[in-house]
């Protein structure tokens, strides 16, 4: 699934190529895609029909165009193989295209393709500048509404192991498998470290961690892992060359040359190293 460096990349790409344009027509080539659009297909179509994107936004995994009129955005989550991609109007139309959007500019379309349906795409009220679906999610790290000594009270607070806590969106959202396991080798930590004993420093490491590994990612596009996770022009992003430990299994450390371990974690797999990231002693 598409971290937040993979959804920040598709978001610029709509500040480029969607952003100040006008929607002549909405298309629904799949219900599934809309599932979260309660009033339906019909609908959703009438509702964008002559409405402007403003602009293109995120907060973490999630996605929204702010549409003119009435204070509502269009708003997407990518699910496991979804992809937002600026094609030209007389291109054929791919197989697994669940919405189009044409304008009136008769530039390039809008495209939602989604092979899995697991992603969906709604218009809904924004409440507190974000979508209300999603202002239950906690800002990003790269957010300025991202309150790092706030973060630390609640990490230490959860008792949980860390990575789980990495992941729980509810705390800091955007952050997923692969950014977690690298972020965590950078900062020395492994997975299973509990919450309740990192130092206030610790945390604050950690962040820099995230931070950077997903700056990083950012640069180089994102990372791909198959051909499914592509930036609005259907380009891959290739920083899975650069990553440390995630899918690394046995190959040695760049930093102490052990081989990496794989460990199963929330039927999922987690990767460190065993002598830079020591596993936790249990509680007595």
């Amino acid at each position: 699934m598409p971290e937040l460096p993979e959804v920040e990349v598709v978001r610029r790409g709509l500040a480029q190529w969607v952003a100040g344009r006008e929607i002549a027509a909405a298309e629904v080539y799949h219900p599934r895609a809309i599932r979260r659009h309660v009033p339906g297909a019909d609908e959703f179509a009438a509702r964008l029909k002559g409405r402007a994107v403003l602009s293109a936004e995120r907060r973490g995994k999630y996605l929204w165009l702010p549409l003119s009129g009435a204070e509502e955005a269009l708003m997407a989550h990518l699910g496991m193989s979804g992809q937002l991609l600026v094609v030209d109007q007389d291109a054929p139309l791919e197989k697994h295209l669940r919405v189009r959007l044409r304008f009136v500019d008769g530039g390039p379309d809008l495209r939602f393709i989604d092979q899995r349906t697991f992603g969906h795409v709604m218009i809904a009220a924004m409440a507190g500048g974000v979508p209300e679906p999603i202002s239950h999610i906690a800002p990003d790290p790269f957010e300025p509404a991202f309150d790092e000594t706030e973060f630390a009270r609640r990490l230490r607070g959860k008792h949980t192991e860390i990575k789980r806590a990495l992941l729980d969106q509810s705390l800091i959202s955007g952050v997923g498998n692969i950014y977690a396991d690298e972020a965590l080798w950078i900062a020395k930590l492994h997975w299973a470290r509990p919450t309740q004993t990192l130092t206030r420093p610790k945390i604050a490491e950690l962040v820099t961690a995230v931070r950077t590994v997903m700056a990083a990612a950012l640069v180089q596009g994102g990372t791909s892992f198959d051909s499914l996770y592509v930036n609005v022009n259907g380009e891959s992003g290739y920083f899975d060359r650069s990553l440390e430990v995630y899918g690394r299994r046995d190959l040695p450390c760049s930093r102490c040359g052990t081989p990496i371990r794989r460990e199963a974690f929330m039927n999922r797999s987690s990767y460190s190293c065993p002598t830079c990231q020591r596993r936790p002693r249990p509680a007595r």
